[in-house]
């Protein structure tokens, strides 16, 4: 099939890769950008882009909190100056809050009461006023019956406001404050890693299927022999779940425990067990892609190739 300026963009916006490599995936891969990606990285051509996307849109991510309940929100805008102005900060504080009486979903959140008026006729609102589009992208809520909710906002503009921002559920009947500093340390540590999954057991069984799949022909490059090759991807794989699962990452606030033994470390401290519960992890404009003003030269210059 015919590849077009706009698939190679967009296979390039996904993997990082060159504009001849990624166009050559295409056209071996029949135009299918994942199975592109896949041959890239097979190839030792990309490495895994576990974010999926490119952040661009504008705006805040709010978290708000309140006894063992937490909700975090993402409004967007169009430009990083409306992030700063007072009454879009201060809209979306409150829209983090009301989060707080709903089930966190975006149509019980855009009908949740905001200072008398509906969270979508206060959105609509400041459009008006500050003249620039906004939109409700995503909210969570998240509560334990015991425990704590931590919640933790990256490089913070303002109390609650940010642009990553995490929640952390855990479960215990010991020391509240105790188990809300554990809960604030493994959301920091959410916040710089990212992981795919809370536990092994909570990962995408088809994610995990299609690296194994990515390692096995990435093997086969080498022309290592089958028996070898078995080993190979086992290491890998059981490498994939150490970088990605939260419990089994390196605790990055000590660089040695792991953060499932930093929860049991922890548990001396509370008098009781504390159980992870999950996580929630908001990226500003995650996955939203961003238009490149130049890429119409480097399509020019990948045509004359």
């Amino acid at each position: 099939m015919a590849i077009s300026a706009s698939m190679v963009k967009e296979l390039r916006d996904k993997t990082g890769a060159g504009m001849m490599d990624c166009k050559n995936a295409l056209n071996e891969n029949d135009g299918d950008i994942e199975a592109a990606v896949d041959w890239l990285r097979a190839k030792g051509i990309a490495k895994a882009d576990k974010k999926s996307g490119r952040t661009a849109a504008e705006g805040l991510v709010g978290v708000a909190s309140e006894g063992s309940k937490a909700a975090i929100v993402e409004l967007n805008s169009e430009t990083d100056f409306v992030a700063r102005n007072d009454a879009f900060q201060a809209m979306v504080s409150g829209v983090a809050k009301a989060a707080l009486g709903t089930d966190g979903s975006n149509d019980a959140l855009n009908a949740a009461d905001l200072g008398g008026k509906t969270v979508a006729d206060t959105i609509t609102g400041n459009i008006a006023t500050i003249g620039e589009n906004m939109s409700l992208r995503r909210a969570a809520v998240m509560e334990v019956s015991s425990g704590a909710v931590a919640s933790y906002i990256h490089n913070a503009i303002s109390d609650g406001l940010g642009k990553i921002g995490v929640l952390v559920a855990l479960e215990s009947t010991g020391d509240a404050a105790a188990v809300a500093a554990i809960g604030r340390q493994v959301a920091m540590h959410v916040a710089a890693t990212n992981p795919l999954a809370a536990t092994k057991d909570d990962m995408d069984a088809e994610v995990v299927e299609r690296e194994k799949n990515i390692f096995i022909e990435s093997a086969r490059e080498s022309g290592k022999p089958e028996n070898i090759i078995e080993k190979m991807v086992e290491g890998r794989i059981r490498k994939f779940y150490e970088e990605n699962v939260l419990l089994s990452q390196t605790f990055v606030i000590d660089g040695e425990n792991t953060v499932e033994q930093a929860l049991k470390n922890a548990e001396a401290d509370a008098g009781a067990p504390i159980t992870l519960k999950g996580f929630t992890r908001f990226q500003l404009g995650e996955g939203i892609e961003k238009e490149v003003d130049d890429f119409a030269a480097e399509v020019a210059s990948m045509a004359g190739n």
